[in-house]
This record gives structure tokens, C-alpha cells and sequence, in this order.
């Protein structure tokens, strides 16, 4: 049976693989205000606080030196046509030892060390989903790594790509969705 890309993806969340191949390690991501494949909550979103869940994970692997967080969203703008992925958070140099981040988490709040990359909001932080047409998917993907990352300035997400590239030693995936209400007038 063919794997479609969805499909795919979402075997990957539910069971992290070593990057090398391999068995599948108990490297997870999870959020109390969102489960796998399910509605992201209007609070952390542009009709909301828009703030950032609460996320927290288990299993970073032994030889792990430091994690990476990438959340974004494939479907941009209209998932019927997707033509960009529009990405919401980076953080990236985030100690192994940290387990989670709190909801609505500040610079002042990340785990000491982390650095924040440029969204496509073009600033840092958290830019919660303000998806303009349908329903979109939400990867947030977490990285472990086998390096600690040079501070990379300004970092857009190419620059976190390249930098992370040929370190990646496994991957955790949470997905979410989020389709805005639809207005009713008054």
C-alpha cells in the first residue's frame, strides 16, 4: 500500500526514527493543548492570545548535544494549492537538558542558551496560526542534534537548515491543524 505524503508524515510523528536509520527510538513530541493530527486550540492563534502551546518531549537520545524547534505550516496559503511553507517558530541551540516549554513562553522564559530564528513574520517568538483560507496542518518538528550550532546571527530558516545539516541524529513530530472561524456578521 502507497504512503501518501500525509500518511507518511504522520508515521513519523507517532514514531520517531533515528536519522541513520535504525530502530525507532522513544524520541517524542507532545502537547497537553493539542494531540497528533488534532484542532489546535484558538488561543494560540491570531484570534486568540496567540501565544505558544505548551510543548514538552521525551527520549533525546544519549549522544545528543542540543535540540532545534521548527514549526511550520506546508499548506500556505491555501492548502487546495499549497505554494509555500510559512514557517511560525524557530528555536534553536535548546539544552538536552530542558523537557518542555511552558504555554506562552518569552525569550526571558526560553531554557538558558536557546536562541530564536527569523519567522516569516520577520521577527522571533512565536507567530501563532493565522491561516487565510482552509484548514492547515502545523508541523512542529524537533530536532536532536550532535553538535552544539554556532550562534547564527539573524537566522532564517535556510541558515538553521544548513547549519543542522549532516547532525541530525533523530526527529520528533507533533502536527496540528487550524481553519479560522468563519465570519457570521452581526
Amino acid at each position: 500500500m502507497a504512503l501518501t505524503r500525509f500518511s507518511w508524515w504522520a508515521l513519523m510523528c507517532m514514531a520517531a526514527v533515528p536519522a541513520g536509520g535504525g530502530a525507532a527510538s522513544a524520541f517524542t513530541l507532545a502537547s497537553t493543548a493539542f494531540s497528533q493530527g488534532g484542532a489546535i486550540p484558538s488561543r494560540y492563534t491570531c484570534e486568540g492570545d496567540n501565544v505558544s502551546p505548551p510543548l514538552r518531549w521525551t527520549g533525546v537520545p544519549a549522544q545528543a548535544r542540543t535540540l532545534v524547534l521548527i514549526v511550520d505550516d506546508p499548506d500556505a496559503p491555501d492548502p487546495a494549492a499549497p505554494k509555500m511553507t510559512w514557517v511560525h517558530w524557530i528555536l534553536y541551540n535548546i539544552p538536552v537538558t530542558a523537557t518542555a516549554l511552558d504555554e506562552a513562553v518569552s525569550r526571558s522564559g526560553l531554557p538558558p542558551g536557546t536562541r530564536e530564528g527569523i519567522t516569516d513574520f520577520k521577527s522571533t517568538g512565536w507567530g501563532g496560526p493565522c491561516p487565510p483560507i482552509g484548514r492547515h496542518r502545523y508541523f512542529h518538528r524537533l530536532y536532536a542534534l550532535d553538535t552544539v550550532l554556532p550562534d547564527l546571527g539573524p537566522a532564517h530558516r535556510p541558515d538553521v537548515d544548513r547549519a543542522m545539516k549532516g547532525h541530525i541524529i533523530a526527529e520528533a513530530g507533533l502536527m496540528g491543524t487550524y481553519e479560522k472561524r468563519k465570519f457570521t456578521g452581526r
